[in-house]
């Protein structure tokens, strides 16, 4: 207990700074690295010191690169190829040599200057994603392009989570070439064995414990399967990383993938809150004035040198000036995996502790500087692309909007049937379920069906719930339904609920709730039995629909008052 004053005061002023920055409308992840600097040997006031934070810390990158690996599964990676991931890829090999080639001039060692070109190549999803949410420009073309190539800079960056720590240890050329192929062999090896335990262990594995339907038993297993590929890429001389991306791989592939993200979720927002904290600790104030103006030139490197060639190759690949100039703007931002991997350079001693004063220095201001320009893409790039006025052309598969789908909640036999009818209605649609013998079924049935709670917010979240068209709930319990709703209606009030019902009460309170609609299956069965017995006796088809209408508006009252006594 020697240490819990000292989480108490760090708890308490990561708390106060969170909240001031998210009312500000600044990303966290700035905040977690002031709560550092306040709380750091480097400054006045009190410090907080614990053997174990480093070691606990690092555990947020590997669940940030396990969710990276959740949402680029294999074969995905493979049917994008040829689109954002040659863009991203482009991008970051670009970067990385330019960079490279401008400090290596400078007078930097070639191995510190391959780490800044790899450090200045990355980008902030987050600040990109939150800015162009906040200014509406997610749906637009230089929003989806901006966000999918940060995106998949953390894929293409995962190669570094591997070559950085090789460097700190080799010198000669022949030796470091063996010891790259060492790793390379390592990596290769991790790969095929995170692959086959995925392949054969991991889905039966999470059939068996979904089956116990415990929320807790799942996250214990998402954790088990998480740290054991870290471990294992580990004790092969990789990063704990590196295992804890290709084992999300692995379970991207598998119906369990939404569940999985939202039960690591809070795990991994925590553990990268304290990464960037120990970041925050690194960084000395005082180092400042003597290398401030290398700081300045390294920020004007960041934001000239990926402006300049993401504009060039997206312009390259047929798309509108306008657009390319505001998709690089985007991308101008500094990333907080260009943080992750100057830690990973400092702890290898491929960087002295200057040098990564410098780094550190010159991602945080490019991350303000680069959210300025992110705010004012739009008349950036008019007076930058202003010539061109062609129509932007769309890169297939990837740019053309997303189709609004309909989310079903629960694939029992009232979700089965909503299911089918909207297939063959050809209504895009995805299901949950937390059985995973209908889970199995649905999805055997070539429909679109996942493993996951529809009442857990963090699942909610994981699918991006707000794009959907209509959440359809069909669930028994009427306990998850209200639940599900309140979450709904909390977090996108715009998307609209119809709902399934047992009986009258609990369709009153579903209505309450917040459901458009919450049909009791009981008196419906009786108002079709109705209807159809109208149609035989040859009532006009208009007539019967606008007396059904007129008893659902009015709460189904006129069938209930004249329901005789038993």
């Amino acid at each position: 207990m020697e240490h819990l004053a000292q989480i108490l005061l760090l708890l308490a002023v990561a708390v106060a700074v969170v909240i001031t920055f998210q009312r500000l409308h600044v990303p966290t992840s700035l905040g977690y690295l002031l709560v550092g600097v306040i709380l750091g040997p480097h400054t006045l006031g009190p410090t907080v010191s614990i053997p174990e934070f480093e070691t606990l810390a690092e555990f947020g990158v590997v669940f940030l690169l396990f969710t990276i690996g959740l949402n680029f599964s294999l074969p995905q990676l493979q049917a994008m190829r040829h689109q954002v991931l040659g863009l991203g890829t482009g991008q970051v090999v670009f970067t990385t040599m330019l960079v490279g080639i401008i400090t290596w001039l400078a007078g930097l060692p070639i191995a510190a200057a391959f780490v800044f070109g790899a450090i200045f190549a990355q980008s902030s999803t987050t600040i990109i994603a939150s800015l162009l949410t906040e200014q509406g420009e997610e749906n637009t073309q230089h929003g989806r392009l901006g966000v999918a190539m940060s995106v998949f800079q953390d894929v293409t960056a995962v190669p570094f989570l591997v070559i950085i720590p090789v460097l700190g240890t080799s010198v000669a050329a022949d030796v470091l070439a063996a010891s790259l192929g060492r790793a390379l062999a390592n990596a290769i090896l991790a790969l095929a064995l995170v692959f086959f335990a995925g392949r054969w262990l991991l889905r039966p594995l999470f059939h068996l414990v979904s089956e116990r339907r415990s929320l807790e038993m799942f996250t214990l297993a998402v954790l088990l399967v998480a740290l054991l590929a870290a471990w294992t890429t580990s004790s092969l001389g990789l990063s704990l990383a590196f295992g804890g991306f290709l084992v999300g791989m692995m379970l991207g592939e598998t119906e369990f993938r939404h569940q999985v993200e939202s039960s690591i979720r809070p795990f991994r927002d925590v553990l990268l809150g304290l990464f960037f904290i120990g970041i925050g600790m690194r960084f000395d104030p005082a180092s400042i004035p003597p290398i401030w103006h290398w700081t300045v030139l390294g920020a004007l490197l960041i934001l000239t040198s990926k402006i300049l060639i993401v504009a060039a190759i997206v312009r390259r690949v047929g798309v509108d000036a306008q657009v390319a100039w505001r998709t690089g703007l985007l991308l101008s931002v500094g990333g907080e995996f260009g943080l992750a991997l100057i830690a990973i350079a400092l702890d290898s001693n491929v960087l002295e502790m200057q040098l990564g004063q410098i780094a550190i220095t010159s991602v945080l201001l490019s991350m303000i500087a680069g959210a300025i320009l992110i705010r004012f893409n739009g008349p950036i790039a008019f007076r930058l692309g202003r010539t061109s006025h062609a129509e932007a052309a769309a890169i297939p598969g990837l740019l053309e909007m997303p189709e609004k789908q309909v989310v079903i909640a629960g694939y029992g036999r009232v979700g089965h049937t909503v299911a089918v009818l909207l297939h063959s209605s050809g209504v895009p649609f995805v299901a949950f379920d937390t059985d995973p013998k209908r889970v199995a079924q649905g999805r055997a049935d070539g429909h679109s069906v996942s493993y996951g709670d529809i009442s857990d917010p963090e699942l909610l979240s994981a699918i991006h719930v707000e794009r959907a068209s209509l959440v359809v709930i069909t669930v028994d319990g009427a306990t998850t339904a209200l639940s599900a709703i309140s979450s709904l209606r909390r977090m996108c009030p715009q998307v609209p609920v119809i709902a399934r019902a047992r009986d009258l009460e609990t369709s009153t309170r579903l209505h309450e709730a917040g459901a458009l609609h919450a049909y009791p299956e009981t008196i419906e069965a009786s108002l079709r039995l109705a209807a159809t017995a109208l149609q035989i006796l040859h009532v006009s088809t208009e007539d019967i629909e606008q007396v059904m209408q007129d008893v659902r508006e009015r709460g189904y009252r006129p069938v209930l008052d004249d329901e005789p006594e038993r």
